[in-house]
């Protein structure tokens, strides 16, 4: 299927939606939803944005600009997943027990406001990674559109960019827990650390990046356009300012930024279960 094929299916699935609340993260993918969401729907749909410790307070600004920038109505909800100790615990499916909370916090606010349906901006991309997630998607009767109309994340990527959607180009983001090996307990201090450190480096430029929490240890990934100005005059300055967050040590992973690279552990002992 073409491009503008997937747009029209896209676009057909989510107006016989009626209405609809969107699980907004403002990652590319749920923003693409909201704006055609927005677009067929009108005032038939509401951005929901979960605030919690595990996502950056950069995140929720850009979620309040790209609601405005779209023109829909949103709303900030709060979710306790680090109330829970599965999550806490951090183990493999970490992942699930914090997306079955946020469906269980939407459909609590689709139920009040009257929204037959609840989606997300999962696409074919992401099928094929470990997703718990999704099965928690599932079982909360949470529709993925995207994977409905077949769009996988350069799909997603072009029409936003047809679109004129400022954040066409935006980096992948994921929540500040998937920074911390799967089996080490997720804390406070640990996310608001990693927070700052990310904040850091993005002052200073870097746009495509993770910060590893390994222990007292940080592990920095850069994309791979990026490496090279990671210079020794950089390092000098981040290490000094991870120093003073309380990494001990820090290093600039070689193999650069990847998505789920703390799955690749998992994939060596099999253990995704």
């Amino acid at each position: 299927m073409s491009l503008t094929e997937k747009t029209e299916k896209l676009k057909s699935l989510i107006l016989k939606m009626d209405r609809v609340l969107v699980a907004f993260s403002g990652g590319v993918d749920s923003t693409l939803v909201l704006a055609i969401a927005h677009e067929v729907l009108g005032k038939n749909v509401l951005a929901v944005t979960a605030q919690s410790e595990s996502v950056p307070d950069r995140e929720m600004k850009a979620c309040r600009e790209l609601s405005q920038e779209i023109g829909a109505e949103h709303l900030f909800i709060r979710t306790n997943e680090m109330s829970n100790p599965d999550y806490k615990e951090n183990p493999a499916n970490r992942c699930y027990h914090c997306k079955t909370e946020l469906y269980s916090c939407l459909k609590k606010v689709a139920l009040e406001k009257e929204f037959q349906y609840i989606v997300n901006g999962i696409n074919t991309d992401d099928l094929g990674d470990y997703r718990p997630g999704i099965d928690a998607a599932r079982e909360n009767a949470v529709r993925s559109p995207l994977v409905e109309a077949g769009f996988d994340k350069q799909n997603i990527r072009d029409l936003a960019k047809q679109m004129e959607l400022s954040i066409w180009d935006k980096p992948a983001m994921a929540c500040l827990s998937s920074r911390i090996p799967y089996g080490q307990p997720v804390t406070q201090e640990k996310l608001k650390r990693i927070e700052q450190a990310e904040d850091f480096l993005l002052s200073m430029g870097f746009k495509q990046l993770r910060v590893r929490h390994q222990g007292e240890s940080a592990s920095i990934e850069l994309g791979q356009n990026e490496m090279p100005q990671f210079t020794q005059e950089i390092e000098s300055l981040v290490k000094e300012k991870f120093k003073a967050l309380g990494f001990q040590t820090t290093h600039l992973d070689p193999k650069g930024y990847r998505m789920g690279s703390l799955n690749e552990a998992l994939k060596e002992k099999k253990d995704y279960v």
